[in-house]
């Protein structure tokens, strides 16, 4: 049952919530999924890849983001001679006050709560492989040290879709390790003509700080106790298992068109994400709609077609939009 001061933390979330994104609406129009998955990803703990073609304000929106949180934010802009020293940073050489040469270690720009990695497919796969540890981990090792990144952590990753030259695809490993993959949409016309209007004028919004790391990290410590029923969770279990080829729970699209399906990552940001869900809409009870709601953003770079499949156009969305029609919300309780 809950308590009075449950229900007035609950309220205090959704009101801390519905504040950022009315900052961010002052210089993002439009985009509002794009923007609650974004915080989904950030009271969760976890990380977003955003996709979409060149002009549509992911940059942006997450440089307002870092501003309306009063966050540390850093931005690598990832080209194919960026190296891993240029993301962790690297040991250098420096003069002590009784000239004693030192050798200190530089901090590179993961080391800050929001990193912004621009046209994250632009780098060598060993560069991007530099963000695997802090990203998993939330640590940094150099030169056989360790260093710890403050919370709150989280890396939003942008990539454009249709200029495959000089780009090398995200390693599988890291593709799993975000937590949403959001995908943004043209704006409609009346958008448009809202954006016309803001960036077309000497008025520029001036964004005002909500929160900062301490009200983050209190939102993502209040996520992991907003309860799930276990038939809630069954469902986001069952949901990834359809995913994957040669399971009992399997669809015929996913047998037929998907190499690999989710990785126990899957049914974790189903979870995780329909929580937090929950609490930034002022609820404590996770429904088989929150489920329903962050399954493509969970789910879609976590199934990878086979050769049939990308053949016949077959995309992962169409195999999510399958195993929610296929798969009921209530199971026999067998899980295999």
């Amino acid at each position: 049952m809950e308590t009075v001061e449950v229900r007035e933390k609950v309220q205090w979330a959704r009101q801390i919530v519905g504040r950022i994104k009315d900052e961010v609406a002052k210089a993002i129009v439009g985009q509002n999924d794009i923007v609650d998955g974004i915080l989904i990803c950030l009271v969760s703990g976890g990380h977003a890849l955003l996709e979409g073609v060149p002009g549509l304000g992911k940059t942006t929106l997450i440089k307002s983001l870092s501003q309306v949180l009063d966050l540390k934010a850093s931005r690598i802009q990832f080209t194919p001679d960026l190296m891993p020293a240029d993301i962790v940073g690297t040991n250098v050489l420096s003069q002590g006050e009784d000239a004693q040469r030192l050798v200190r270690f530089q901090k590179g720009p993961v080391f800050a709560n929001i990193v912004l990695a621009d046209e994250i497919n632009r780098a060598t796969p060993k560069t991007q492989s530099a963000l695997l540890e802090a990203m998993q981990e939330r640590t940094v090792t150099a030169a056989g040290t360790t260093y710890t990144l403050e919370p709150p952590f989280i890396v939003l990753a942008t990539q454009n879709p249709i200029e495959m030259e000089g780009t090398y695809p995200l390693p599988e490993a890291q593709l799993d390790r975000f937590f949403f993959k959001l995908t943004l949409s043209y704006p409609t016309a009346a958008e448009i003509a809202s954006i016309l209007t803001r960036t077309t004028t000497q008025k520029h919004p001036e964004l005002s700080a909500v929160a900062d790391a301490k009200t983050v990290t209190e939102l993502a410590q209040l996520v992991r106790e907003v309860p799930v029923a276990d038939h809630v969770a069954d469902y986001a279990i069952r949901l990834a298992l359809a995913t994957r080829p040669g399971t009992p729970q399997s669809t015929d699209l996913a047998n037929k068109y998907v190499r690999y399906g989710s990785s126990p990552r899957g049914p974790q940001a189903l979870v995780l994400g329909a929580k937090a869900r929950a609490l930034c809409d002022g609820r404590l009870a996770v429904s088989f709609g929150d489920v329903r709601a962050v399954a493509y953003q969970s789910l879609r770079h976590r199934v990878l077609l086979n050769f049939e499949g990308e053949a016949e156009g077959i995309n992962p969305e169409k195999v999510i939009e399958d195993v929610l029609e296929k798969i009921p919300e209530t199971g026999d309780g067998k899980l295999s």
